[in-house]
């Protein structure tokens, strides 16, 4: 059978798409480079909020029309979700399988192009943190940037946010063991990895459900104590800012592998809002989380998301935030405005804000960031930093890639000038900043061009 995987959604959505595609090529089946060449079609699908959901859908129909003697798996979190819908109502899957349990993928494969017409979707509920016991998965392929891997280190959330699905699609806080990520980490960078992504819905949490307590103080420490070489360095996204360990400063301080940017997801300001969103922090609060961070790691990078027009939102809230906004000059920002999703406890909260309010504040929060994200930028021109070269710009002597500061897909960009390899590490001089990307020469090679990249396998 050759396949072709179509991802949607986050970076914990790609880490899925990656162990779907490392499972079926290891049963034998044949990985292809687009849906043309495929048999069957995996549209691996986000279903978070409602504009996600829509860009799943639109895939799925998008790519039946194209191609209707062509077999569609429907996976991922919309499968997870929406299973019985998908089944009855849309004839454009030809099988369906959820995300809590990837151990029957393949026989869902196999009986979707055998026309079968399969649903293979667990609880995510009734899943358990004894499901991260089994040894560590190898994944063969990479949906990453050469040179760069995502490492899940968490499933499900126990935050209970009252506007967030993720516990009704991914279940309540399951944590791989230490030693196991470890582990995966060591592998990676052994086999040309020089950045590890750190994902979860709140790495904040990790360890609580497996240790009893905040474990990622523990794993910052273990990561630390591996060589130093390979040259790898280490990222951790997200991280809830009420449950923010601060002990990992002062372990990331000791060791520069250990990049000090932090993705905080505030989401609001106004505290009635916040108690109204199951969150315990306000604008004083959360303006102290930022500057105790600066103050131990004064040239950290701070990213967060805002959400506007949450129900009851009034101008004078959406006024808070503008001003927390102002005075936490946050490095990088997203906005996004309220989804109702059913299921979730905000779904039948009075006082809904209208669509057209909600954007307009989205839309003021995007404006009045740009100044600011240039302003915490520019502090960088002039300075020495290791780019992770992700693809050449093709007539051009130069490359595309990321330094620290720099998360994949969500942040800006560094340009290097010159020819190299995809997967190599580089150290550079950043000369300018061209709106959110950097301009950067480099200065000599740190690190070997890794084997990865995308959409590409990993080797020995």
């Amino acid at each position: 059978m050759k396949f072709w995987i179509d991802n949607h959604g986050c970076a914990k959505n790609q880490v899925d798409g990656e162990e779907i595609s490392t499972r079926l090529e290891n049963a034998g089946h044949s990985w292809v480079d687009s849906a043309a060449e495929a048999e069957l079609v995996i549209v691996n699908t986000c279903g978070f909020i409602e504009s996600a959901k829509r860009e799943s859908v639109d895939a799925i129909m998008s790519l039946k029309a194209a191609y209707p003697e062509k077999k569609i798996l429907v996976a991922g979190c919309l499968s997870q979700r929406y299973s019985a819908e998908l089944a009855l109502d849309m004839a454009e899957a030809d099988g369906i399988a959820g995300n809590t349990d990837f151990s029957a993928i393949v026989a869902t494969a196999e009986a979707t192009v055998a026309g079968k017409r399969p649903v293979a979707v667990s609880d995510a509920e009734s899943a358990s943190t004894a499901d991260y016991d089994e040894p560590v998965y190898r994944r063969e392929r990479f949906f990453d940037f050469a040179g760069t891997a995502h490492v899940k280190i968490t499933e499900g959330c126990s935050n209970r946010c009252s506007f967030c699905a993720i516990p009704l699609i991914r279940g309540s806080l399951r944590s791989r063991k230490v030693e196991d990520i470890v582990e995966e980490c060591r592998g990676l960078v052994a086999r040309g990895i020089h950045e590890l992504v750190l994902v979860g819905q709140d790495l904040g949490s990790f360890g609580k459900d497996r240790y009893g307590r905040q474990a990622l103080p523990k794993l910052l420490a273990a990561l630390s104590a591996l060589p130093a070489e390979p040259v790898f360095r280490v990222r951790i996204l997200y991280i809830h800012p009420d449950n923010f360990p601060l002990e990992i400063l002062d372990i990331m301080a000791r060791d520069s592998r250990l990049i000090p940017y932090f993705d905080i997801p505030f989401q609001h300001a106004a505290k009635m809002l916040l108690r109204a969103m199951n969150r315990r922090g306000d604008e004083e609060s959360y303006l102290g989380l930022i500057a105790a961070i600066r103050e131990r790691l004064p040239d950290c990078m701070v990213r967060s998301t805002f959400l506007v027009g949450f129900p009851g939102e009034t101008e004078e809230d959406f006024a808070t935030l503008r001003d927390f906004q102002d005075r936490a000059g946050l490095d990088w920002l997203g906005t996004f405005a309220y989804s109702r999703e059913e299921g979730t406890p905000s779904y039948s909260m009075k006082g809904r804000v209208a669509k057209k309010t909600a954007e307009a504040r989205r839309r003021a929060i995007e404006e009045a960031q740009v100044g600011i994200t240039a302003r915490r930028l520019a502090r960088f021109i002039g300075s020495s930093v290791d780019v992770v070269i992700e693809e050449k710009i093709e007539g051009e002597e130069l490359c595309i890639g990321r330094a620290w500061m720099q998360t994949p897909d969500v942040d800006g960009l560094t340009v290097v000038r010159g020819t190299h390899a995809p997967g190599s590490l580089v150290r550079c001089t950043i000369v300018a900043l061209n709106g959110v990307d950097f301009e950067a020469v480099p200065t000599r090679a740190v690190g070997l061009a890794g084997t990865g990249g995308d959409s590409g396998s990993i080797g020995e």
